[in-house]
């Protein structure tokens, strides 16, 4: 029993004075693997500060430029501890880290599609240049100002002063109209005069008032106009011109100024504009039998 307890204990001494030895040789890739980490963690805030600053011309959304510098941070300090293991002459548990990470990232992704899917495309809009905050835009039925683009949405602010969230996976998938990508906008105009009117008189007359009310239209012959149809109770006619503006409210209201001004001079020269008319025709003649009258209310 002596004996055993004797070769027990010596293994075990002959184990430690293994791991002493061990550590000991191990000690200077310790060191470096330290060393190499808290270069890793310094270098993250100083790559970190320089992609911020990179990213920072190109990128209006202060959410995004703050997730993009934390990720190239963690980049930088996964990188590090990749190589201080390596240094410690750990591949296995490399290996596994790496393996393990590849079977969690997919579980991620597999639970966080559509989070993950809204994140990405809100990176991909917040580099393009045709869709910044401030433009005035139309998507999937909405039409607004863009309030804000960050990881999860999209904002936008209508004319009514409501405001409209929407993922921006959808934005992506979808066409979008900006408005504010040009510094011009056509006006569409659509009228009738009644048919006793002067046709030549009323489209003089309709260009000259379009050019003195828009500084933007230099001359009435900047003005298109046609007659487009023999109406119910009018002859129809589209005008369009063009105007300085970047957002639908500038085109109504240049529309609302249009017609208010031609309204004014179509009243001074007494050019009617007509209310829908209707005629009822009764090809049927209506006969009275003047005996039911003497009947019912006497011979008077």
């Amino acid at each position: 029993m002596k004996d055993q307890f004797n070769t027990a204990l010596e293994n075990l001494v002959d184990k430690l004075i293994g791991w002493f030895n061990a550590i000991i040789a191990m000690i200077p890739n310790l060191v470096l693997a330290i060393l190499v980490m808290v270069a890793a963690y310094f270098s993250a805030k100083y790559v970190s500060k320089f992609v911020r600053n990179l990213v920072d011309k190109r990128v209006e959304q202060d959410s995004i430029k703050r997730a993009i510098a934390r990720v190239s941070a963690v980049v930088v300090v996964v990188l590090g501890l990749f190589i201080a293991l390596g240094v410690l002459n750990l591949g296995k548990a490399l290996t596994s880290l790496l393996a393990g990470a590849g079977v969690v990232g997919l579980a991620i992704g597999l639970a966080l599609q559509g989070t993950l899917a809204n994140t990405f495309a809100g990176l991909l809009l917040s580099f393009r240049k045709k869709i910044q905050i401030g433009h005035w835009v139309e998507t999937t039925g909405f039409s607004g100002e863009v309030m804000d683009i960050n990881l999860k949405d999209f904002t936008l602010k209508e004319a009514d002063n409501n405001i409209v969230v929407i993922p921006n996976k959808t934005i992506l998938d979808n066409p979008l109209k900006n408005y504010s990508l040009t510094t011009r906008m056509r006006i569409f105009l659509e009228c009738g005069v009644g048919y006793e009117s002067d046709l030549e008189k009323v489209e003089r007359l309709t260009k000259e008032t379009i050019a003195k009310t828009f500084d933007q239209v230099e001359s009435a012959d900047d003005v298109e106009f046609y007659y487009t149809e023999f109406g119910g109770s009018s002859i129809n006619y589209l005008c369009r011109f063009w105007i300085d503006a970047e957002s639908m409210l500038e085109k109504l209201r240049a529309k609302t100024k249009a017609i208010i001004e031609i309204k004014k001079a179509y009243d001074k020269e007494d050019i009617n504009i007509p209310f829908p008319i209707r005629t009822l025709q009764f090809d049927n003649k209506l006969g009275v039998n003047t005996d039911d009258f003497k009947e019912a209310f006497g011979n008077k």
